[in-house]
């Protein structure tokens, strides 16, 4: 599953979108649907071909109800963003872009709606130029009422895009809802960024162990779920008065209760509202001599990385910002980032500008918990940076490949190696003609065998159920560079000898790692 939210100034047709897209109702208030106007945070999903269940969060639209926005957004790793072609870009679509460009997100979709009433080109040229300034950079655009085939298409491609989710890391589950299920209790959803909830599982809701009695998703009881997926957890023994939106649900160990955040925006006000995940909590802003320290009224579950939203009540003005430091209440190992010591720590550089004087002891675990690793998880290569880094309450991955310096994965077992090398017989004759599920099966290559082939190396993954030899990029790039440029999606599968199925992620994959740009009209060229 992935799950994309909506932006855009009010009543520009963002629920409408959804509508269409899913053929569901997002609005989940009478009020809403009577007023024609989004109040709270909607949901619906729809499947795809070729990229599957995806899920949607509709957002309000109104500049009264920005907090609700950001609670939409703020989990959401992509945005299909609104603009109707009878009205001039409008002051709450530049807030929703402000608010993406701050939180960072990278993928994206322009839906231009109403064209039907005028000229959809001068808003879509005006908004595209607008967007390529923030961190969306330069994203695809379609027109609402050239058909839902190409909505749906232009949907599937932004889908087929985006970075495969980490399902093995620590879970962090910010709710955005929260009710009551006669018979079941207390229930909450949220977007799922990282890791796997399953029935069983004991988890952390402000401090407090807490278990999940069973997960939901798009409607449906599941064994587990994993990320990037929208979810509903049932949770035991848990008042609906105990929670609300904004609190997190997160694996034991793998964030930090903080009250005390240091970040890098500066030029804050004195009195601001901190914006993460669905949470929104007041802060009174101190300026340091490169960003701010924050005192939140309530602490958060943080790590250092961690993207943040700060918003001025009083303007309305909003700013990002990334977490370089945490009051972690005494709670060890101590970390500080660079040369800094703001909250009085000291210690010895061990990876880059991190420094601890526990690095020793770190070790001695690293290594332990690396072979209970192996011994759990034959098939696995190393121990999953995430994985490590939660294991071991390091404040960033960056510090995960130091400890594991000097312990070298192990080999592939037998059976993979073997099917690995039919494999690459197969491309090696068609290098983009990626093996069906049926031929995989064939091979003897389930999920957990190609996983163990990525990570060591020996195939790219493009997308669920769709890898390629190593090499196959540039040998792309070589292929391309033949056609004339800029060239169409079809022109690109043509050159490649290969399926749609193929060749979305692997244009994706050129464009995310600059080999290829993507222009506003759909066509893509080589970069110089």
């Amino acid at each position: 599953m992935q799950v994309i939210a909506t932006a855009g100034h009010v009543d520009h047709g963002k629920s409408t979108l959804v509508r269409l897209l899913t053929g569901m109702e997002p609005d989940r208030w009478e009020q809403e649907r009577r007023r024609g106007l989004t109040l709270d945070l909607g949901f619906a999903w729809t499947s795809l071909p070729a990229v599957g269940e995806v899920a949607f969060v509709d957002v309000p639209g109104h500049e009264r109800f920005v907090p609700t926005m950001l609670a939409g957004v703020g989990p959401a790793p992509a945005v299909l963003f609104a603009v109707a072609a009878d009205s001039p870009w409008m002051p709450q679509a530049e807030e929703h872009l402000a608010a993406v460009d701050a939180l960072g997100v990278a993928h994206g979709l322009l839906v231009v709606t109403r064209a039907d009433l005028a000229d959809p080109g001068p808003i879509r040229r005006d908004a595209l130029a607008r967007i390529a300034r923030t961190s969306l950079g330069s994203v695809p655009s379609v027109v609402a009422n050239d058909g839902i085939g190409g909505l749906r298409a232009a949907v599937a491609d932004l889908v087929a895009g985006l970075p495969a989710p980490d399902v093995d890391g620590g879970v962090r589950l910010w709710v955005d809802r929260s009710f009551t299920v006669a018979g079941a209790g207390t229930v909450v959803t949220g977007t799922l960024r990282a890791g796997t909830i399953r029935p069983g599982d004991e988890l952390l809701l402000r401090g407090k162990p807490v278990r999940v009695r069973g997960v939901h998703a798009l409607g449906e009881a599941r064994s587990s779920v994993s990320a990037v997926a929208r979810v509903g957890v049932n949770l035991r023994g848990v008042e609906r008065s105990e929670v609300e939106r904004g609190d997190a649900l997160v694996t034991r160990g793998g964030w930090w209760d903080a009250r005390v955040v240091d970040v890098t925006c500066a030029g804050l006000a004195r009195q601001v509202v901190v914006h993460i995940g669905a949470a929104a909590v007041p802060a009174r802003a101190h300026a340091l001599a490169d960003g701010s320290r924050l005192f939140l009224t309530r602490p958060l579950p943080l790590c250092v990385g961690d993207r943040v939203l700060v918003r001025n009540p009083g303007t309305h003005g909003i700013v990002g910002g990334t977490v370089v430091d945490l009051d972690r209440l005494g709670r060890s190992p101590v970390f500080t980032a660079g040369q800094r010591t703001p909250l009085g720590r000291t210690g010895r550089v061990v990876a880059g500008e991190w420094y601890t004087d526990q690095w020793d002891a770190l070790s001695t675990r690293a290594r332990s918990e690396l072979a209970a690793w192996r011994l759990d998880h034959p098939l696995e290569v190393g121990l999953p940076t995430e994985t490590l880094r939660r294991k071991l309450r390091l404040p960033s991955a960056e510090l995960v490949a130091p400890l594991l310096s000097g312990h070298d994965s192990p080999d592939l077992p037998k059976a993979v190696v073997v099917a690995l090398d039919a494999l690459t017989v197969d491309l090696s004759a068609a290098p983009f003609a990626a093996p069906d599920a049926a031929r995989l099966r064939q091979l003897g290559l389930g999920p957990r065998e190609v996983a163990v082939a990525v990570r060591a190396g020996r195939l790219v993954k493009l997308a669920d159920g769709i890898v390629l030899l190593p090499g196959a990029a540039d040998e792309a790039a070589r292929v391309l560079a033949g056609l004339a440029q800029p060239f169409t999606t079809s022109q690109a599968r043509q050159a490649l000898g290969t399926s749609r199925r193929v060749a979305l992620p692997l244009l994706a994959l050129l464009d995310r790692t600059g080999v290829t740009k993507r222009l506003p009209d759909d066509t893509r060229q080589l970069r110089q």
